[in-house]
């Protein structure tokens, strides 16, 4: 209270002055207070059973010696503006401080976003990420899965980015010319939508502006707009090269698409004729199949009665659209369908439209779905499509491209499909044509862009005739040429390769590539040109009209890994980095862009365009829902990097990529990897205040020459760096994690710091304190450059706060240029790391039982040793290390046929018995009734669990995942119950 009596009165007096004109510095401070500082730490000395004279005056002084409060920003921020207060700037530690010039702390807190903008700077301003096409280093790169230019980042970008920047941080360290190629895609049908929306909330729409408005708008909103998802891309970290940035309509690619159509349309794969799309009553388009999004609907199935023309019976056919029962032509059945088999041929009268329509035989009707007699609807469905081309059908059109029907649709035109609908079914009720209505699950497809449902149509399009093309490209991955990882995804790759359909390439819009064919209005004659023609070169007429189609996106996307290196012309880029290294990318764009590509390469260039895919898996929630905004489960990257730091998305992301399993998220995911940056954090906080008075100029300690502990660790960063190498060049990311994860939290901080400390604080002496200290700085360098390609901002960061010891040499200026450990360049001791892994193992058996038996971390207790004479003999070489760091008084050694102690807890260790004398250490008589107490109350609760489970009723009709808990909860009680039995059998001495 004196304290805040007498500073509160001065900080009135310095809010008062300012205001009142004057200049005011308070000069904070704190006096050493020699004799009561003293006290207190002779009392921690101690209490260790040690005294100021046992620890020297040097050792004292490191364990006496505040962090400089001048460098806790906190205080500052806590004092100002909010009142002036006093001048923290100037704040003093008297007089060792005045005399010492002690250094300010290492480390404040972590600011991730200072941290991030400040290296992603200096990485760029360095060029780090440009790729030289003339350098002699072995090549690896990887183009970008275009994102969408109308895109923002979402989770699943998070995820295929990171995994992608691993690589190229990684391969970057290891000596390779990285060329990781950026871009976006013109997202034909999206960006049209935005445009089209931009529009509409001024009155106007595209046909009223006109084609070339509309797309000189598209361009502004590009330049304006169309590169947040770049920037946001750069929050993430991702080591591009920006200098070559590509764009799906740039001049180069248009080139390289006009090129393509062209070759294409010569030799006869690209044509244009009549075929069953998908079409988007929304956004008046055709669509790829991957541009389709199916979700599971309850829907009906409804069977309708079709009279046999000769008035001897009837089939029951069922549809889940009655609507397209206006447009159908045939009824089929199965060829060795026995219903069926004497009707084939005959006749059948359409109800409604009174159409005479054949009964057909077709191998692909299935005989178990619904009756086994199917419609045929040939103008409205893809399989329909297929059997009316194979029995020469009728293709009648009752659905228009506005989603309503025709005038083939008789009494029903005019009307929206659902209204068309809803009244065919009402009228099928009346007059009997309904048999019945089941209630029936299928997928609905849906535009991706708009949701509406799409409606398949038979339409004048550009296609692509892929099947020569698919064979050249399912050999590549056959021979090796390609291999995608997962493997198990190659079955799917060769299904749908050989059932592959022609591909529709023309959309109805304005903005994209527009397909180079021009009709001559004198003659009728159509030019597909390279260069837009100036006459017709049948006709001569100058008088030409360019088709007003525009090319599929995927068409531009399909040659990204050769386009974007500047072909059609023969680049250095291309020389040198085609065909790339790696593709990373969704396994639910396999089909759609990845084998698109395959096809491109191996046309266009002769080579497959990567050697190898990885197919990452989909992020879900944490109940294994797939994320969605209209779930409202969808986490935000973004807004995640703003509270956590990229380097926390990223890893935790990493960390659980395991290849072929879905991933599951949720916020304590990253809060538990947060925990992991802290801890990085502060174990590097400790060992810089450590090394603050390092001389870089000393002489390296011969390893041979270290302490047991400093070899071990070095040891383990060898074993850390092969194990982190192996697991990236197999694609396992999470296992690599995994392997950087373990030795830097498990190993090096929670042992190495520990065990050093003793060194540290100068209890060996000088050598042992420098080689504590230089194994602390190949440990760090170590770790940081293994932690890089996963948390490249935070190991920067601390990676160039380490000493720089003059043997190691030039120091290189950014850990992305740095070398990647090699695990053959680092030192290994066998011996040592047996050795310090007993000592563990002995240290965490008596931890154990000292929490089993709730002893308080404070209380010393006594420890004995029984075992064989060597194994014994390597734990009595390091006595002093288990008798630190397992919190022991004592640690004595009996021999191998001694009498064992009664009444002590026991535990193992290898080949070594250890025993910890309960005797004065619990109340023995008061721990019985305690441990009986809480066995007796766990029995009786384990019992009503597992009379629960025993009840048929229960295990029967409950949820399986209440059964499942209740058996786990079965499973943890008795393991419970057998860790209470055996403290109740240690303190009865049994």
């Amino acid at each position: 209270m004196g304290h805040a009596l007498n500073n509160t009165l001065q900080d009135g007096m310095c809010c008062y002055k300012p205001m009142d004109g004057c200049e005011v510095p308070w000069i904070p401070g704190a006096d050493h207070a020699g004799i009561a500082n003293q006290k207190v730490i002779e009392r921690q000395l101690s209490e260790a059973g040690k005294s100021r004279d046992g620890v020297g005056r040097p050792a004292r002084w490191a364990r006496s010696r505040p962090i400089p409060l001048r460098a806790a920003g906190p205080l500052r921020t806590l004092c100002f503006p909010l009142f002036p207060g006093p001048e923290w700037a100037r704040l003093c530690f008297t007089p060792e401080d005045l005399m010492t010039d002690l250094k300010p702390a290492a480390l404040g807190s972590y600011d991730s976003a200072a941290i991030e903008q400040k290296w992603y700077g200096v990485w760029e301003e360095n060029h780090y990420f440009h790729a030289d096409p003339a350098s002699p280093k072995p090549p690896f790169s990887i183009v970008i899965p275009p994102p969408y230019v109308t895109g923002v980042l979402h989770m699943g970008h998070a995820l295929n980015n990171t995994l992608q920047d691993v690589m190229c941080r990684y391969k970057r360290m290891d000596g390779f010319e990285v060329l990781w190629m950026p871009g976006t895609d013109h997202a034909g049908i999206a960006t049209q939508n935005v445009i089209e929306r931009q529009l509409s909330e001024v009155g106007k729409s595209r046909d009223d502006v006109g084609r070339e408005a509309f797309i000189e708008r598209v361009w502004q909103w590009r330049e304006q707009s169309g590169g947040r998802i770049i920037h946001q891309l750069k929050r993430l970290g991702a080591s591009c090269d920006w200098e070559r940035e590509r764009f799906t309509m740039d001049e180069g690619l248009s080139q390289a698409v006009r090129e393509v159509f062209c070759t294409l349309y010569e030799e006869g794969l690209i044509y244009r004729g009549s075929y069953i799309i998908n079409w988007c009553p929304r956004c008046h388009t055709a669509l790829a199949d991957d541009e389709v999004e199916h979700e599971d609907t309850q829907g009906h199935l409804w069977h309708l009665r079709y009279p046999l023309e000769d008035g001897s019976g009837e089939l029951v056919v069922a549809t889940t659209r009655p609507e397209t029962m206006l447009g159908d032509t045939a009824v089929a059945v199965h060829p060795e369908d026995e219903r069926y088999r004497a009707l084939i041929g005959a006749f059948i009268t359409l109800p409604v439209i009174g159409r005479r329509i054949p009964i057909i035989a077709d191998a692909f009707v299935d005989p178990a779905f619904g009756t086994g007699a199917v419609k045929v609807t040939p103008s409205h469905d893809p399989n329909d499509f297929e059997m009316g081309r194979r029995h020469d059908l009728e293709f009648v059109r009752v659905i228009g491209e506005d989603g309503a029907m025709t005038e083939a649709a008789g009494r029903f035109a005019g009307m929206d499909r659902y209204e068309c609908r809803k009244q065919l079914v009402a009228a099928f009720e009346a007059d009997g044509t309904l048999f019945q209505t089941t209630a029936h699950d299928h997928a609905v497809g849906g535009c991706y862009r708009c949701r509406t449902v799409i409606e398949p149509l038979v339409s004048e399009q550009w296609f692509v005739k892929v099947k020569p093309l698919a064979q050249e490209a399912m050999h590549a991955v056959r021979d090796g040429d390609t291999r995608i990882v997962p493997d198990h995804w190659d079955k799917t790759y060769y299904h749908w390769m050989e059932n592959i359909r022609d591909w529709c390439i023309s959309r109805q819009i304005w903005w994209g590539h527009r397909i180079p064919a021009f009709t001559c209005d004198g003659c009728g004659a159509m030019t597909v040109a390279r260069a837009d023609p100036a006459a017709c070169p049948k006709c001569g007429g100058v008088a030409l009209v360019q088709d007003d189609d525009v090319l599929d996106t995927w068409f531009s996307s399909a040659l990204w890994p050769f386009s974007t290196m500047g072909w059609p012309a023969e680049t250095p880029e291309l020389a040198k980095f085609y065909p790339t290294s790696l593709l990373v990318t969704g396994f639910d764009i396999l089909f759609f862009w990845v084998a698109r590509m395959m096809m491109m390469g191996l046309k266009f260039r002769g080579e497959v365009p990567f050697r190898h895919v990885y197919l990452h898996a989909l992020l879900r929630d944490e109940d294994g829902r797939k994320m969605s905004k209209s779930l409202g489960n969808a986490l935000d990257p973004l807004e995640l990097i703003d509270e956590f730091g990229a380097d926390v998305l990223r890893f935790t992301l990493v960390a659980f990529a395991a290849q072929g399993r879905d991933i599951r998220l949720s916020k304590t995911r990253f809060e538990g990897y947060h925990r992991f940056l802290n801890k990085i954090w502060n174990a590097s906080k400790f060992a810089l205040m450590n090394l603050e008075e390092f001389d870089p100029a000393t002489q390296e300690i011969p390893f041979a020459d270290l302490p047991i502990q400093d070899r071990w660790i070095r040891s383990r960063l060898r074993d850390a760096a092969a194990e982190t190498r192996t697991h990236l060049d197999a694609y396992e990311f999470d296992k690599a994690a995994g392997a950087v994860y373990r030795f830097l939290w498990h190993e090096l901080c929670d042992w190495y710091l520990e065990m050093a400390k003793r060194p540290l604080y100068a209890e060996g002496g000088d050598t042992a304190r420098l080689a504590a200290q230089q194994t602390l700085i190949a440990g760090f360098d170590g770790v940081f450059r293994l932690l890089h390609p996963f948390m490249p901002f935070v190991s920067e960061e601390l990676w160039h706060k380490l000493p720089w010891p003059a043997y190691l040499g030039e120091r290189p200026a950014s850990l992305v240029i740095a070398p990647f450990p090699h695990p053959e360049q680092l030192p290994a001791d066998p011996a040592a790391v047996v050795t310090v892994e007993n000592v563990q193992a002995v240290i965490s058996a008596i931890r154990n039982v000292r929490g089993e038996m709730n002893v308080p971390p404070g209380r010393k207790v006594s420890a004995l040793v029984q075992g064989p004479a060597a194994a014994a003999a390597a734990i009595r070489n390091e006595a002093d290390t288990v008798v630190a760091l397992a919190g022991l008084g004592t640690l004595e050694f009996l021999t191998p046929h001694a009498a064992k102690p009664e009444h002590a807890a026991a535990t193992v260790a290898g080949e070594l018995e250890i025993f910890l004398p309960l005797s004065g250490l619990v109340d023995l008589a008061e721990e019985e009734r305690r441990l009986a107490k809480e066995i007796a109350k766990l029995e009786k609760d384990a019992e009503g669990v597992a009379k629960k489970l025993g009840n048929p009723q229960f295990v029967d009709k409950a949820p399986e995942a209440v059964v499942a808990k209740e058996r786990a909860r079965a499973d943890e009680m008795q393991q419970t119950l057998g860790k209470l039995r055996a403290n109740l059998a240690r303190v009865l001495g049994k």
